[in-house]
């Protein structure tokens, strides 16, 4: 397929490039800024309906990966990203003739602070979700599905807390934060959590990809499928990385109730640092949120080829030999 992925700098993005040319695909890619990778690029912004426009030219399928993730920052450049850039990228699709588009999405954009436990992928609802991102993600989501038609299969996949070597979300922050003597235990820590190791993800984008013409207008959380809870995850991300498992804990209504005030603070500062705690950040740490992977894996005729303790043994692996490069970037 001649294939456009949008966001190719970004971990997911990349992995998605390479496999993609790894099978013979005509692939090319649109970011800000010079991925390495040996495709067609085009530089621009996602915001810029033209340079969208003109980078998907000539393509079959789009697989939109581009989007601002972070937990904090004003409502403005979440809405620019997250849904003009959306909706840039599904219009010009559209026009262009594409046939199959994958928007790459979130499980926040159905989630309204309660526990999941053993959840299918809800409908996406920005009315209840929690933080500018997930809103966000949200409306994006609801953009790109509504433009399923018989002329273009538009599908969403909502890889869940994806992480692996070189992944500068949640490894990166949870190792910053162990670096800094600021990484704290929400709650008793037993609260069950799936994560998506990220070859998964990116074969499950794939699988997404090859099957749109026969799912078009459905959404899918991608998960390993491995539940843990959060304090194992976290002591075996900070141990893989050579430190020592965080001792801290604050109650979970503590720091929720401490997050959202600072959330406050921080986005009155309007800095892009980021902080200790949100309220966002002390929900998705302190409250269940697993996902039933059956109508996903039967859908995509997928299922995940890395255990989370090979997975472990993998990021063990990369931080010895590397030392973790991206710490402190």
């Amino acid at each position: 397929m001649r294939v456009l992925v949008t966001g190719a700098t970004s971990l997911l993005g990349r992995s998605i490039v390479d496999r993609l040319v790894a099978r013979g695909d005509d692939v090319s890619v649109f970011q800000r800024s010079s991925s390495g990778l040996a495709v067609n690029e085009h530089l621009g912004d996602i915001a810029d309906a033209d340079a969208v426009a003109t980078s998907i030219e000539g393509r079959e399928a789009v697989v939109h990966v581009a989007g601002l993730a972070s937990v904090v920052g004003d409502w403005s450049r979440f809405e620019t990203t997250n849904v003009a850039g959306t909706r840039n990228a599904v219009t010009a699709a559209l026009r262009a003739g594409v046939t199959r588009f994958v928007y790459i999405s979130s499980p926040s954009v159905a989630h309204a602070g309660h526990s999941l436990v053993g959840e299918s992928a809800g409908a996406a609802d920005p009315s209840s979700t929690r933080g500018h991102y997930a809103t966000s993600k949200a409306m994006g989501e609801l953009i790109a599905l509504a433009a399923d038609s018989r002329h273009m299969s538009v599908i969403a996949l909502r890889p869940h807390l994806i992480w692996g070597p070189r992944d500068t979300q949640l490894v990166g922050r949870i190792v910053d934060r162990a670096i800094e003597g600021r990484l704290a235990i929400i709650g008793s820590g037993a609260a069950l959590i799936d994560t998506t190791y990220i070859d998964n993800a990116a074969d499950a984008v794939v699988a997404g990809l090859d099957r749109a013409p026969t799912l078009g207008g459905r959404s899918f959380v991608v998960t390993n499928g491995q539940p843990r809870p959060v304090r194992e995850l976290v002591d075996r991300i900070v141990m893989a990385a050579g430190l020592e498992p965080p001792t801290m804990k604050v109650p979970y209504l503590a720091a929720k109730a401490g997050g959202a005030v600072v959330e406050t603070v921080w986005d009155r500062r309007a800095t892009d640092d980021e902080p200790p705690m949100t309220g966002f950040l002390a929900e998705q740490l302190g409250t269940a949120h697993w996902f039933d992977q059956r109508e996903t894996r039967q859908a995509l005729g997928w299922t995940p080829e890395v255990s989370l303790a090979q997975g472990f043994d993998r990021l063990h692996a990369w931080f010895a030999e590397s030392g973790g490069g991206f710490l402190g970037e």
